[in-house]
């Protein structure tokens, strides 16, 4: 907790919060949160945590930016289409604040993996956009005991949730969606997406990362928050944990 004069003055409205302070702010700056996917949700998410002074960032993601992304992955700028989304995210987080290391990983994530790339995470945003994807996430991020922020959003609705499902009382991912490998469903190509509402659980995701990493408030693992922003109304769900769950009920 030995701050610069240049970090002492970037994080003084952290500092002074009664319930975060100077020692919340030094645990981030000893972190590593690991961000999969750096899109719609991991976008927001990464400036949010480059920003708070999480010590390293770990980006996983193999796609490049594309026009269609600019309207709501807002850590990209015209001049990155057609380039390594995780090769540009760098940059922006160099420009935001120089503190944050960054570590990134242009490849698909995936069950034989995932264990690899998420090694040496103290907690993990999963933003990746298919349920393939965030199966191999949950699987790997539950067997190395590192919490889950989950988030997904489409079109005018989200929703997120974080996972410890090593603990007795709290649910895994898999407690939440079972085994089926795969789901059906639209993509943003083809469902749209409204572009704040990507913000919103980007920046969301970013907040439950920095509460796992330096605990404050109320324990938010074990709850799913839902958004329908059409309506603007918010509803916050409890998950049980599956006594006969295959991934955590043996834990």
């Amino acid at each position: 907790m030995n701050f610069t004069d240049d970090e002492l003055a970037r994080y003084a409205r952290h500092i002074v919060l009664r319930e975060f302070g100077g020692r919340a702010q030094g645990l981030l700056g000893a972190a590593a949160v690991t961000v999969v996917g750096a899109g719609g949700i991991g976008s927001p998410a990464i400036q949010y945590l480059a920003g708070a002074g999480v010590g390293r960032l770990i980006l996983i993601d193999d796609d490049r930016v594309d026009a269609t992304n600019l309207h709501r992955q807002t850590i990209y700028a015209v001049d990155d289409a057609g380039g390594p989304k995780v090769d540009a995210a760098r940059a922006a987080v160099a420009r935001l604040n120089p503190h944050v290391a960054v570590d990134c990983r242009a490849v698909r994530i995936d069950a034989g993996n995932a264990a690899a790339l998420l090694a040496g995470a103290d907690a993990v945003i999963d933003g990746s956009d298919n349920f393939t994807t965030r199966l191999a996430v949950a699987d790997a991020a539950l067997a190395m005991r590192v919490p889950l922020i989950s988030a997904a959003v489409a079109q005018f609705e989200g929703q997120l949730a974080v996972y410890r499902g090593w603990e007795p009382t709290r649910p895994c991912y898999r407690c939440f969606v079972g085994a089926a490998p795969e789901r059906p469903g639209g993509s943003c190509a083809e469902d749209g997406v409204l572009g704040p509402a990507a913000g919103v659980f980007g920046t969301l995701a970013a907040l439950e990362a920095i509460r796992a990493v330096a605990p404050f408030g109320d324990d938010s693992a074990g709850k799913l928050l839902l958004v329908d922003l059409l309506a603007l109304r918010f509803r916050t769900l409890t998950l049980p944990k599956d006594p006969g769950c295959p991934a955590c009920a043996d834990l």
